[in-house]
This record gives C-alpha cells, sequence and structure tokens, in this order.
C-alpha cells in the first residue's frame, strides 16, 4: 500500500516539473492549446473555405486533360499565385466530395497550426538547453503565445483555407525545428519544400546564413536544386509561365504602399521583387547581429509592407514570426510581440473604421518590430553564459554535434 502511495506521489511530482498530465504523453499546455484551436475551428468552420476553389481549380488544372493546364498552369493561369507543392497537396482531397474534401483539407490545415505550436516550444526548449532556464515557465509563454497565434491561423486554414500558405508556414516552422537540432540538410529541404508550396516564402531563405559554415554552400546548393526542380518544368514547358511572376492585384487604400507614396492603383512592376529582396536582406541582417529567431517576423513584415493588397490571413505568417521570436529570442514570461501584432494588425482591420487608419497602422507595426529586434540591445552576461554551459555540454556528448548548437534534450525532459 505504502509504494502504491509514493508511486503516485512522484507521479504528481513527475507531470508538476514536466508539466504532463499524470504519464499521459500529453503536457496540459497543449491540451488547452487544443481546446482553443477545436473552439475557433467550429466557430469559423460554417463560413470557412474562402479560397478552397481556387486549390481545387489549381490541381484539377495540373493533373487533368482540361486545356490551359498541365505544364502551362501558370501561363494560362498567373492568378493562381500557388505553389506547385501545394497542388500536390490539395490533391490528396480530390477524392471526396467537394464539401468534405474542403472540410477535412481545413481540419487537417487547424492540426497544424498546433503541431506547430508544439515544435516552436521544442525549439525554444533546445535553443536554451544548458541556460537553467525554468521549462514550466517556457510552457506558460508558449501558452500565452498560443492563444494569440490559433485565432490567425484559423484565419488562414479555416476562414480562407489558403493551403499554400499553411504549407509554405508548416515547413519554415520544420526549418527552423530542424535549425535547433543541427539537421543542415533538412533545413535546406524544409525551406525549399515552403518555397515551393508559395513563392513569398523565399524571404524565409535568410535561415540558412545560420548553418555552419562548411555546410552552408552545399546545403544553399540543395536548396536551390529543389526549387529549381519544382518551377523550373513549368517555365521550360511554356515561356509565358513567366507571366505568373508579373501577375498584379489592386493597391487596396488600407496598404501601407499608400503611406509610402505609391498610389498607383494595382501592384507596381518592382513590388515583389523589393518583397523578396527586403525580407532577404532584414533577415541577414538579423543572422549577422545574432538574431536569427527573428528572420520569420522580418520576413512577414517586408511582405505586409509592400503588399498592395491586407487580407487578414497574411497575419498568420507575422503571428508565426512574433510567436518564434517571443518564445525564442527572447525570455520574458509574457509575449508581448504575438499580442501586439495580433490587436494591432488584426483587431485594427476590425475596430479602425478609416482605411488610411488601418495602413498607417500596419506601417508603424513593422516598423517599431523590425526596429526592436534589430536594434533592442540584449544581455551580454547572458550570451556569454549560454555560450559557456553549450561548450560544457558538446564536451560531454560522445558524438561531436555541429558546433553551432546544442545536443537535443532528451524526449522526457524537454519542456515545450
Amino acid at each position: 500500500m505504502g509504494s502504491r502511495v509514493e508511486g503516485a506521489a512522484a507521479g504528481g511530482d513527475y507531470g508538476r516539473r514536466t508539466g504532463r498530465i499524470g504519464f499521459l504523453p500529453l503536457r496540459r499546455h497543449n491540451a488547452l492549446l487544443g481546446l482553443w484551436t477545436v473552439v475557433w475551428f467550429l466557430l469559423v468552420a460554417r463560413s470557412g473555405g474562402v479560397s478552397w476553389h481556387y486549390l481545387r481549380q489549381g490541381e484539377q488544372l495540373l493533373f487533368g486533360d482540361a486545356p490551359g493546364g498541365g505544364l502551362s498552369l501558370y501561363a494560362r493561369h498567373p492568378e493562381l499565385q500557388i505553389g506547385p507543392v501545394s497542388l500536390l497537396a490539395a490533391r490528396l482531397f480530390a477524392p471526396f466530395p467537394p464539401q468534405t474534401g474542403q472540410l477535412l483539407a481545413e481540419a487537417v490545415m487547424s492540426a497544424l497550426g498546433l503541431l506547430m505550436l508544439i515544435l516552436v516550444g521544442r525549439t525554444a526548449a533546445l535553443h536554451y538547453l544548458g541556460t537553467g532556464t525554468n521549462h514550466r515557465r517556457l510552457q506558460q509563454r508558449i501558452l500565452i503565445a498560443g492563444l494569440a497565434f490559433i485565432p490567425m491561423w484559423v484565419e488562414v486554414s479555416v476562414r480562407f483555407a489558403h493551403l499554400d500558405d499553411a504549407l509554405a508556414l508548416f515547413f519554415t516552422t520544420l526549418a527552423v525545428y530542424s535549425l535547433s537540432r543541427g539537421r543542415s540538410t533538412a533545413v535546406g529541404v524544409w525551406l525549399a519544400l515552403a518555397a515551393d508550396s508559395k513563392p513569398w516564402a523565399l524571404s524565409f531563405a535568410a535561415l540558412l546564413l545560420v548553418l555552419p559554415q562548411g555546410r552552408r554552400l552545399r546545403v544553399s546548393a540543395l536548396f536551390c536544386a529543389l526549387v529549381a526542380v519544382a518551377w523550373l518544368p513549368f517555365y521550360l514547358g511554356n515561356l509565358d509561365s513567366v507571366a505568373a511572376a508579373r501577375f498584379v492585384i489592386p493597391n487596396q487604400p488600407a496598404s501601407s504602399l499608400r503611406w509610402l507614396g505609391v498610389s498607383a492603383p494595382s501592384t507596381p512592376p518592382w513590388d515583389r521583387p523589393a518583397q523578396l529582396s527586403l525580407g532577404l536582406v532584414l533577415g541577414a541582417l538579423a543572422v549577422l547581429r545574432g538574431r536569427w529567431p527573428a528572420v520569420v517576423l522580418l520576413g512577414a513584415d517586408a511582405r505586409i509592407l509592400l503588399d498592395p493588397s491586407v487580407y487578414t490571413y497574411y497575419t498568420a505568417s507575422v503571428l508565426l514570426g512574433t510567436l518564434i521570436w517571443d518564445a525564442v529570442g527572447q525570455r520574458r514570461l509574457v509575449p508581448w510581440w504575438s499580442w501586439i501584432a495580433l490587436l494591432s494588425l488584426y483587431g485594427g482591420t476590425l475596430l479602425i473604421p478609416s482605411d488610411p487608419a488601418r495602413g498607417l497602422v500596419r506601417l508603424g507595426f513593422v516598423v517599431l518590430s523590425t526596429a526592436y529586434v534589430l536594434l533592442w540591445p540584449t544581455s551580454r552576461k547572458r550570451t556569454r553564459q549560454r555560450t559557456r554551459t553549450r561548450a560544457r555540454t558538446r564536451a560531454a556528448e560522445p558524438v561531436d554535434p555541429p558546433s553551432e548548437w546544442p545536443a537535443p534534450l532528451p524526449s522526457s525532459t524537454i519542456g515545450a
């Protein structure tokens, strides 16, 4: 009898230390975030799938026999700004009746959002390995940030059902997680799949600069090859596919471009190259400053700053960026930037009636968040302590891991 009581007490202590629900492989904060995801899914599902018809049309044209399909897809339908990997994924839902396939796709994308929260939490735990980080506190940080992230994720995954954006962000999250595990080849593969899902994800390629110098060139070549394998067949199959890169959309009154003096009625010809270039430059600056967890946020900032449209699902990429920055880039309990992004970008869309005022809010968020993550001073003492601790950890490893990264925590001790 006594041993049972002791075992129960030990189990309770283990649950308190790890945040697990008893001995179940489920932590409390993830269970709460799962319930939060279900609530938002049920709230939005009835009015969801706004853009799903684009995915269905694209996969039918790519894999069917209709005129203007196949390798001529982007030449004949430049409005389908959807990567081939996303169209291939949409094909998985084609055997189902249209409504059922759409609902299944929305459910799968919603689940991917929850998985991304878990991956970011584990990335943070790996990043702070050996620094004395309180993992229960880290779990609380992921929970608070996740409560802001999920509503915007449901916006892209359910309301608009943008499988291409969802996959681009999911693969980017896998790249960030692989980076924390020291798996350099996987980083290149996941980043390429992100770009093959949605072209604007190319700006996240700045994460390749975080790789060890001896591996950077090889992985970058692999990244370029995988991007070329996905896109070149369309350009070689029909040279008019370049029309997809020139496709324009209206310059909406609430866009930040208006505040930058761009009054053209539609997308300027320099806009998309400038988006990509700005995202890459800001990401490279973040890496040079030792702040690689800001790369995704800066790439998303470049997108919403220079995009002529202001669809609410764009904000999901910003919330992923703030999530990674709040969880990995700093150690405050309250993830302020995730909530600032949600309230200003999404809340502003709902509560601010003036289009120019909404554009000013978007511009203000981009300027402030970019300046903060690049220029705000960090603790040198904390950085030196982390470096010394990681050096001791590497010295104790039987197999020498990549010099830039810590070895992964055992699964039983990762706190997020």
